[in-house]
């Protein structure tokens, strides 16, 4: 009697102790694949950067004078996409998004921004497709932080 009271007795503990454990990992399950919101926020993001290369790598074709500065912004995005990637993976994977894939995002979207602010042109057509790159740029950066306030 005493090894069967001790024997479901340790079933319940194994049991009980297994559900404490199982409840972090059900919720970081639920924050990686993330509500509706958070899945629009990380598909606004990944084709607004798609909708930003396109526009630089025309301007960088059609504008001469200033194809080197936009090839520096086109490095940058490439560098956020890429980080985005890795975050990507991971959470297909089921891991954690690292942290530091989060900050080359964040760094490389700062960088584009910044470098394709500084870039300024007499050419109509090149000053708006600077601005039609800008603008994109900008609803990319806002997606960003849509993911990062929606993605918990």
């Amino acid at each position: 009697m005493f090894r069967l009271l001790a024997l479901t007795l340790a079933f319940f503990s194994l049991l009980m102790g297994s559900q404490i454990y199982a409840v972090p990992t059900k919720e970081i399950a639920a924050r990686q694949i993330g509500n509706l919101q958070c899945n629009i926020d990380r598909l606004s993001i990944v084709a607004g950067l798609a909708k930003t290369q396109s526009t630089l790598k025309k301007l960088a074709t059609n504008s001469t004078a200033t194809a080197s500065s936009v090839q520096s912004v086109i490095d940058s995005v490439s560098g956020a996409q890429g980080a985005i990637g890795v975050i990507g993976k991971a959470l297909l994977t089921g891991q954690a998004a690292p942290a530091a894939a989060r900050d080359q995002v964040q760094g490389n979207l700062t960088a584009a921004h910044d470098a394709l602010a500084a870039i300024s042109s007499t050419d109509t057509a090149t000053t708006a497709s600077l601005q039609k790159a800008l603008t994109q740029l900008g609803n990319a950066e806002q997606a960003g932080l849509g993911v990062v306030a929606n993605c918990k």
